[in-house]
């Protein structure tokens, strides 16, 4: 089963959660990471100013290269429909906010996006055209997307799951090129590089070896190991996973932990992924009056971290963000 294609939280909102909780295991991303990191300016307000005529059309036509091959782009895009969360964060950032006509149901940030019902997991082609579109991005091929609007003359950029940093920095240098907004998108990417590094830079060497438990989803326990996105993230810090262990081949990253495990294993980190409402609203409290979990260090020390789902289940510009986050979290942590 594939990754979950608009956020890195796949067990949670689509149906891996179902898939998961039946013991299916997870494809997800697997490299080395590189630091990085965004500017909270980055994903800035809805209202996001276009180049120059003269700069927009000494980029195009462009072809661009992505998951779903070479995509030609004849001229600068005015009418672009977003079908990803982090794809529409990455227009927003890169300066092609005001060519953006609608996002999927699910896009959410900058404020006063202009939201609709389209979906990215089942697209409905008909609704999408009726937008009028000169350029669609969406994280996964499905429902003869690209097929369906290929025929209809409309490009589209397919722009998966990140499986490292580097893919996110490249899905944003792509979107620049599609929407004549290079330059904005190298510095969007620069910018977050420096500011993951300042950050992990910051937090210094004093916690490193600290062991951690991240929590994707409860009752089950579902983890996410080293290998995964976010785990790269983590490892930044030097914090040790403690689902690295019990992970196999077939987990794809994502292994089912038992709780007597996770207790034995006394992580002095928690953080929580599934805090928010619709993912289960876990909290400190509820993880505390587990069985046996009130004596994991991270339980006493207060050390459970409910993270901003959001952020922490995109790959975009709000990335040092996340970092940040994690960051605190490590900063408050007892020294080794």
């Amino acid at each position: 089963m594939a990754h979950h294609p608009d956020q890195l939280r796949p067990l949670r909102r689509t149906p891996l959660v179902r898939a998961l909780s039946t013991a299916t295991a997870i494809v997800a991303a697997t490299a080395v990471l590189a630091g990085c990191g965004s500017s909270k300016s980055s994903g800035g307000s809805a209202s996001s100013a276009t180049p120059s005529a003269s700069a927009a059309a000494a980029s195009f036509p462009v072809t661009v290269s992505t998951a779903n091959g070479g995509v030609t782009i004849k001229s600068q895009p005015q009418h672009i429909v977003s079908l990803s969360p982090t794809a529409t964060e990455d227009l927003y950032a890169v300066g092609a906010g005001k060519q953006v006509v609608a996002v999927d149901s699910t896009s959410n940030y900058p404020s006063g996006v202009p939201s609709s019902s389209l979906s990215g997991l089942t697209p409905n082609i008909e609704a999408i055209v009726k937008y009028n579109p000169d350029l669609v991005i969406a994280s996964q091929d499905t429902g003869g997307l690209v097929a369906g609007l290929t025929k209809l003359g409309v490009p589209v950029l397919i722009e998966p799951a990140a499986a490292k940093l580097d893919d996110a920095y490249q899905q944003i240098d792509q979107i620049g090129q599609a929407t004549g907004h290079a330059a904005q998108a190298a510095q969007t990417v620069s910018d977050m590089k420096s500011q993951i590094a300042a950050t992990v830079k910051e937090a210094g060497t004093t916690h490193a070896n600290l062991n951690y438990f991240y929590e994707v989803s409860a009752n089950p326990y579902y983890s996410a190991t080293s290998s995964t996105f976010f785990g790269q993230v983590v490892s930044l810090f030097g914090l040790k996973n403690i689902a690295d262990a019990a992970d196999k081949a077939s987990d794809g990253g994502y292994p089912q932990l038992a709780q007597e495990y996770i207790v034995s294993a006394q992580p002095k980190l928690i953080f929580l992924s599934d805090n928010a409402a619709s993912d289960g609203g876990q909290s400190p409290a509820i993880v505390a009056a587990r069985p046996g979990w009130a004596g994991i260090p991270a339980v006493k020390n207060g050390q459970v971290i409910g993270l901003d789902d959001d952020i922490a289940s995109r790959w975009g510009p709000r990335l040092p963000e996340l970092v940040k986050e994690i960051a605190q979290a490590v900063e408050k942590a007892p020294a080794q």
